[in-house]
């Protein structure tokens, strides 16, 4: 069949276009009534399709509610909450298939290498694999394995940053009230006694 010659008359969509679902037209059409949108609510009125993200219909959303939530937020339950930290862990495999023997490891290395991202975080050398070179290694914590095994293979190490010795809170003693003892009163003697108790004699009618 031969093709048709260009034109404003032969011009065809690729694919047959289909007909938008067409709602509100009445009981017959089939999408009547409430049109798909179900009975009241706030989806079903016009704009509802408006709500910005993580709207919830005027109550505190969740985003503002999780802050306020109890937890681990204190800056002593690091690296819990607001306050945590972050490091950027690198294995001792690592070290021991980028670096040659006797080799300088520091985080400008390592990022030169592309084991690290970025300069700016800490960086934390940890124990998975085996290390059988001698490396003179400076980062700023070490995991207990990977410092033994850099040491039992002869290299060093070296900590970018002291860590920081944390003391247990110590409740404030407070001083406690000393009992004030009672005043002493002179004890009396039984004649005192006696002469208070004694009824004053009646006075005689003078006739």
């Amino acid at each position: 069949m031969a093709e048709r010659k260009l034109s404003l008359s032969t011009l065809a969509p690729a694919q047959k276009r289909q007909d938008r679902k067409r709602v509100g037209r009445g009981l017959g059409s089939g999408k009547g009534r409430y049109s798909g949108r179900g009975l009241k609510g706030q989806k079903s009125r016009a704009g509802s399709h408006k709500m910005r993200a993580g709207f919830e219909g005027g109550q505190m959303p969740t985003y503002m509610r999780l802050p306020k939530q109890r937890g681990n937020t204190s800056k002593d339950a690091m690296p819990v909450g607001p306050f945590r930290t972050f490091t950027q862990g690198v294995n001792l495999r690592d070290l021991e298939a980028r670096f040659d023997a006797g080799a300088e490891v520091t985080p400008e290395a390592l990022k030169e290498l592309g084991l690290i991202r970025s300069l700016r975080r800490d960086v934390k050398i940890l124990g998975y694999g085996d290390l059988t070179k001698k490396l003179t290694v400076s980062a700023h914590r070490f995991s207990a394995t990977a410092r033994e095994k850099i040491e039992a293979a002869g290299g060093t190490i070296t900590l970018l940053r002291e860590p920081k010795e944390r003391k247990p809170k110590r409740r404030a003693e407070r001083p406690r009230p000393v009992a004030e003892e009672p005043a002493e009163t002179p004890e009396e003697t039984p004649e005192e006694t006696a002469e208070e108790t004694s009824e004053e004699p009646a006075e005689e009618d003078e006739s």
